[in-house]
């Protein structure tokens, strides 16, 4: 097989920053470049791995895990997009994210840039990384959740654990559990909260539209707010009941008390423009009643985490208790 200059010499650039990340470090073990003090064991996706007491350069590979670091106070060294071209989720506080090194996108980081910023800790899901494990764990001990979303708070007490950051954990737990409580009062109470049905729906480009089930992140939230649910959530079976896809001409299946609406890209190739013109929209109640809202796709969808929760929650109360 020929190989070519270029291909070689990409293969031993790579090969030279895996080496020097992984110096003084079997990957699972820890990382010398980090914390000089202890180390303590995570349980993760793939079983225990060692990993610094107080990691000093953190890399993230998803938008919950960069969520998770902003919450706790940890400003990661490096973290992957959402999109391609795109820069951090705008909902993050732009001081918080401001001098972390983009290291690709989401699925598709960047190895050589991870390994250049010799990470003492690397955090992603096997859902989006599994296959680059072996090679991720060369770099620095790599703490894998098993996916991304609906199991969003259990994946935030793996991510605590993992940046030494357990005591701060609660604090966010309580915080999160005052706030809904909050919002449960300002829409009346529990019992009225559950009377009234909430459902959400994601216009996409290039895709089916979506209407959002059970075990989604957003209907965690709902659900912590006391919200009821239209019956096409339990419905909703597609990615093991995270949503259900429907044509533009069954957007009306997701009709409820209210209707919190979205896009992903642009909304007129998402066929939201169209779709909210059409009778089919303007006749469901929500949108008759003035209970429809557009809602931002980044912090809604795309934001997984405290952060992005406690932005959602202040919002839902606004809209739901307009005059």
């Amino acid at each position: 097989m020929k190989v070519t200059r270029t291909a070689l010499l990409t293969s031993l650039t790579l090969a030279s920053a895996l080496s020097l990340a992984a110096c003084g470090s079997d990957g699972d073990s820890g990382s010398d470049g980090g914390d000089k003090g202890g180390k303590h064991t995570v349980r993760t996706a793939n079983g225990p791995v060692e990993v610094p007491d107080s990691p000093r350069r953190v890399v993230v590979l998803d938008t919950a895990e960069l969520d998770s670091a902003i919450t706790l106070g940890v400003k990661p060294v490096g973290a992957t997009t959402a999109q391609p071209g795109k820069p951090f989720l705008s909902y993050l506080p732009e001081d918080e994210v401001k001098g972390i090194e983009n290291v690709g996108v989401i699925g598709q980081p960047n190895l050589e840039k991870v390994a250049s910023l010799k990470p003492d800790l690397i955090l992603t899901s096997k859902v989006r990384d599994a296959k680059r494990y072996d090679e991720l764990k060369k770099i620095a001990p790599t703490v894998m959740t098993e996916t991304t979303g609906y199991p969003w708070k259990q994946n935030f007490q793996v991510h605590a654990d993992a940046l030494g950051k357990k005591a701060e954990a609660k604090q966010v737990l309580a915080d999160y559990k005052a706030h809904t409580a909050k919002v449960t009062k300002a829409l009346g109470g529990a019992e009225k909260a559950s009377k009234t049905e909430a459902s959400v729906i994601r216009f996409q480009e290039g895709s089916d539209t979506r209407i959002y089930g059970k075990k989604a992140y957003i209907a965690t939230l709902l659900d912590d707010v006391g919200l009821g649910r239209p019956a096409v959530a339990d419905q909703a079976k597609d990615y093991d009941g995270l949503a259900m896809d429907v044509s533009p001409e069954q957007v009306d299946k997701g009709d409820a008390d209210v209707v919190f609406y979205t896009s992903y890209g642009d909304t007129q190739k998402s066929g939201e423009k169209k779709a909210v013109k059409s009778p089919l929209w303007k006749n469901m109640r929500a949108v008759k009643n003035g209970k429809a809202f557009h809602v931002e796709d980044e912090l809604w969808i795309q934001g997984i985490g405290y952060t992005a929760a406690h932005k959602i929650l202040d919002e839902m109360r606004d809209d739901l208790t307009e005059k």
